[in-house]
Formats: C-alpha cells, sequence, structure tokens
C-alpha cells in the first residue's frame, strides 16, 4: 500500500501541472519563488562552517525550532486541503493502523517534505563542517525530519477534524489570540537582542533552553556531545513517539466517526456555542462566555485588574525603587487576581445556575465551564504583561521564574475559587446593574481572603525560588518554575474535583441562595 500511495503522490505533483496556462504560471512562479528561498536557507546553514562552533549551534538550534513549530502552527490557520487525507482511505477498507504510517511515509514526497529534507541536510552538513561525527549529524537529520512531519499530520488532522466544520469569527479570534499569545513575546524577545560583533547572549540562552523542549531537542543533537547529547536524544525521541501515537488516534478517528450531515452555512449564528465541544462542560463554558463579554459586572472586573496591578506598583516607583526591578511585580499581582475573579461566579451567574441544577450538570462540568472565560482572557494578557515587563527589566534570563510564580498564583487561585463560589457564594449587582452597586450583605470577606492568601502561600515555593532567580542564580528560575506549574496546576485539578462534588451535594442550598438574590 505504500508503494500504491508513493505513486498516487507523484500523480498528485504532475497533475498540479495540468492547468490553464495562467494557473500553471502562477505555481511555478511559486514554486520559483519558494525555491530560490529554501536554496538561500540551505545555503546560510551550509556557510555556518566559517562561524565559531558555539554562533553555529546557536543558530542551528533556532532555526530547527523555527522549523518546527511553523510546520506545526501553519495547518491550523491556514485550513488547506490536506491531498492525503486519511479519510479518503475509508472506501478501501483499509484499516486505520495502515493507513496512518503510509500517509506519515508519503508526506515527505511533496513540496513541504522537500523543503524539509533540504534543510535538514543543509543542517547536518554544516554540522559535519564543525567536527560533529557523521552518524550524529544524520541522526539529528533524521530525527528533525520525522518530528515535522508527524508535527505538520497531527496538525492538519486536528484542523479537519475540530477545526472545518467550525470556522466562525469566534474561533479566528481564538487562533489570532493563540498565535499572539506565540509571537508577540518572540518578537519582543528579538528586538530586545543587541548585536555587536556576535550572536547576543540571550540568543545564545534561548537556543540552550530549546535544546531540551520538542522543537529544538532534534536539531540540537547534530551540536551537542556527552549529557547534553543523551538529554536532547531523549526529548527528541520522547516527541516522536507522543506525536506518532496522537496520529494515530487522529487517523483512526478520523475513519471511524461519522461526518455532521448539517452545512456549515446553517450553523450560522450559534456564536461561541459552534465553537465549543458538544459536551456538558462546553455548553457552560459557551454561555459563560457570552456573559463575560456581554455583561458589564464582569467587563468592570476584566478592566480594573490590569489597571490596578500596574497602579498598586506605582508608590514603589516614587519612593525611588529601581524601574527594572518594579517591572517585574504586575504581572504576579495580574495573576493573583485574574484566579482569584472566580472566588464568586456562581453568584453572578444566579439567574441561570438553575439550568446547570435542572439538567442535570455534573459539578466537575459546571466548574470547568466557568473557567474557560477567564483563561480565555487571563493567558493573553498575562503573555502580554509577562513579556513586557521582561522587556523593561532586560534580563530574559529570569523569564521561567516569572512564568512559574504567575502560572502558580493564577492556577492556584483558579482552584481555591472553584471551590469558595459552591462553598461559601454572597450576595453581588444584579443583573442590569451597575458593576460597582453593592447590596447589603453579611459575610463575604472570608472566601475572599481565604482564595487570596491561599494562593500567596501555595505559591511560596515558587515565589521564592523566583527571587533566588533574582538574586542571581539562574538555575533556580527553573526551579521556580517547574515548581509553579506543578502546584498551579495541582490546586487546579483538586479545586475543580472538590468545587464538583460541593456542586452536586448542595444543589438545594445553590437554589435558595440564586432565589434570594
Amino acid at each position: 500500500m505504500v508503494a500504491h500511495v508513493l505513486r498516487l503522490r507523484l500523480a498528485l505533483l504532475v497533475g498540479a501541472l495540468n492547468a490553464r496556462p495562467a494557473v500553471v504560471v502562477r505555481r511555478l512562479v511559486a514554486f520559483g519563488v519558494l525555491a530560490v528561498a529554501v536554496a538561500a536557507v540551505c545555503v546560510a546553514f551550509v556557510r555556518l562552517d566559517r562561524v565559531p562552533a558555539d554562533e553555529a549551534a546557536t543558530l542551528a538550534v533556532v532555526g530547527g525550532a523555527a522549523l518546527i513549530a511553523g510546520f506545526l502552527l501553519i495547518p491550523l490557520f491556514t485550513g488547506a486541503d490536506d491531498p492525503l487525507d486519511p479519510r479518503r482511505f475509508v472506501t478501501t477498507g483499509a484499516e486505520p493502523r495502515t493507513v496512518a504510517w503510509t500517509v506519515a511515509a508519503a508526506s515527505p514526497l511533496g513540496v513541504p517534505g522537500v523543503v524539509v529534507l533540504s534543510i535538514a541536510v543543509a543542517m547536518a552538513v554544516a554540522a559535519t563542517g564543525h567536527g560533529a561525527p557523521v552518524w550524529q549529524a544524520v541522526l539529528s537529520a533524521a530525527l528533525l525530519v520525522a518530528t515535522t512531519v508527524l508535527a505538520s499530520r497531527c496538525a492538519m488532522a486536528v484542523s479537519a477534524v475540530a477545526l472545518r466544520d467550525r470556522r466562525s469569527p469566534q474561533l479566528t479570534g481564538l487562533m489570532v489570540t493563540a498565535a499572539g499569545v506565540v509571537v508577540i513575546p518572540v518578537a519582543a524577545f528579538a528586538f530586545s537582542l543587541e548585536w555587536s560583533g556576535g550572536l547576543p547572549s540571550p540568543l545564545t540562552e534561548a537556543a540552550q533552553v530549546l535544546a531540551v523542549t520538542p522543537f529544538g531537542a532534534a536539531p540540537a543533537i547534530a551540536v551537542r556531545a556527552g549529557g547534553p547529547l543523551v538529554a536532547s536524544l531523549l526529548v527528541a525521541v520522547g516527541t516522536i513517539v507522543l506525536l506518532a501515537l496522537a496520529w494515530h488516534l487522529l487517523v483512526q478517528l478520523m475513519m471511524t466517526r461519522t461526518e455532521r450531515p448539517v452545512p456549515v452555512r446553517e450553523r450560522r449564528g450559534l456564536g461561541w456555542f459552534a465553537v465549543m465541544p458538544g459536551l456538558p462542560g462546553g455548553a457552560v463554558a459557551a454561555r459563560s462566555i457570552v456573559y463575560w463579554f456581554g455583561d458589564a459586572r464582569y467587563l468592570a472586573n476584566v478592566i480594573v485588574v490590569p489597571i490596578a496591578s500596574v497602579l498598586i506598583v506605582t508608590p514603589l516607583l516614587i519612593v525611588g525603587v529601581p524601574l527594572q526591578t518594579v517591572a517585574l511585580i504586575p504581572p504576579p499581582i495580574l495573576a493573583l487576581f485574574l484566579g482569584w475573579l472566580v472566588h464568586n461566579d456562581l453568584a453572578y451567574d444566579s439567574t441561570g445556575v438553575w439550568l446547570h441544577i435542572s439538567a442535570g450538570v455534573r459539578g466537575v462540568a459546571d466548574r470547568i465551564g466557568r473557567l474557560v472565560p477567564i483563561l480565555m482572557i487571563g493567558i493573553p494578557l498575562l503573555a502580554l504583561m509577562i513579556t513586557g515587563s521582561i522587556w523593561v527589566h532586560g534580563r530574559w534570563a529570569v523569564l521561567p521564574a516569572l512564568v512559574g510564580v504567575c502560572i502558580s498564583l493564577f492556577a492556584a487561585g483558579l482552584g481555591l475559587g472553584s471551590i469558595a463560589s459552591v462553598a461559601a457564594p454572597y450576595a453581588v449587582s444584579r443583573p442590569g446593574e451597575g458593576p460597582f452597586e453593592q447590596p447589603q450583605r453579611t459575610g463575604g470577606g472570608v472566601p475572599q481572603a481565604v482564595v487570596l492568601l491561599g494562593a500567596i502561600v501555595l505559591s511560596a515555593p515558587s515565589l521564592w525560588w523566583g527571587w533566588l532567580a533574582l538574586s542571581g542564580d539562574e538555575d533556580a528560575a527553573w526551579t521556580s518554575f517547574w515548581s509553579g506549574i506543578g502546584v498551579g496546576v495541582g490546586v487546579l485539578v483538586v479545586g475543580v474535583a472538590v468545587g464538583g462534588a460541593l456542586f452536586e451535594r448542595r444543589t438545594g442550598r445553590i437554589m435558595e441562595f440564586a432565589e434570594t438574590l
């Protein structure tokens, strides 16, 4: 079957030239421009043997990481038709496993595959020019090609399964926001580099970090030795294994699922309900998003919190604290208060909570769905704030520590807030009232304080290691990063589970509370 698919792939390439003359000319011009660009990149990599080995290694890792990231992200945004879509092989009666590996094997035989192969060979030649063993350079090139091919296959499958029939302004906005979360920090990092006779040290530090990530591990194998080589090799092989498993599962899903008979144009008007998964949690998330972006009470919080996080540190500038130090304070404050916002979300949604209870929605689905809007708002805000803070601070080596602290505060606040909003809701302004109108109430201070102080206490390890990183210990930055992720994710998972259980046990009291507002 592999040979048959390869012949079909070649026939498709030849058939691209069997069109009207104007179309053929446009395609030839596009191929020519692409060929020139790829040739220039390949020549640049081959000529890396004329620069110092350290600089060549940095450029190879960064370039390879950019190549893998591009093949992973571009299919999600372009939505182009896949000529090797596994669903086209359903009528042949072939097993999904056979189709998966056949399509993966035939993928390099195309324009994108030729681009990857050319760049991988150029990088291997450059590595051998700096004394790397041939086997090491060839292994690096092979793993780079495999990673790129599988990443693009998985991205195209996700686009075909989850995105193609859900294209909408809401989904486009989400994808643009996601791209901004990645592109804006990278652009800020690139513009902050100071080029003076060699590669900037932040770029070298970034390459060292990328070398142990799924994006840069494969190209780093050719330029590393000893223990670092083993680390990059393990990450590269593990990435390929995970991508292969994901590709196999996606192919099986694509070849066994039933296509929706409803045309896309008949789904218009559903808004976020057409974008979110057709599950209870997805429905709760869609309804919550509509409220968050249409209710003045939610919008006031979203606007006030970022402004307050900046104004809070203004007195520090007045008393003479250096700007480079003050710049690192707003992101943790923003993360803390963004996570804290959900501590009473059930009270704000009192007019609709009966829908969840009467429909028998599981508590975990309710808790997860209500977190989606704040995640959509908080992640881009934190990405922008963290990028700006590090840019002003000037030391990109503390970026992992700041990210870890913010993740810990944000996720821990969400986890504790998921419990507090069910266990101890208190009265707030009613729908349609002004966001700053507050009713008479008793209590409310305890859950606010518990969520706020609890998030700080639980984030103490990440904060401590972040302080050490700020004091000059760069290794502590990564300790702060991983401890922040571990604590934040752990508290979030436990909080959602506990909050979901409380939601199911306290349905009667929740209804009584909603009726008294």
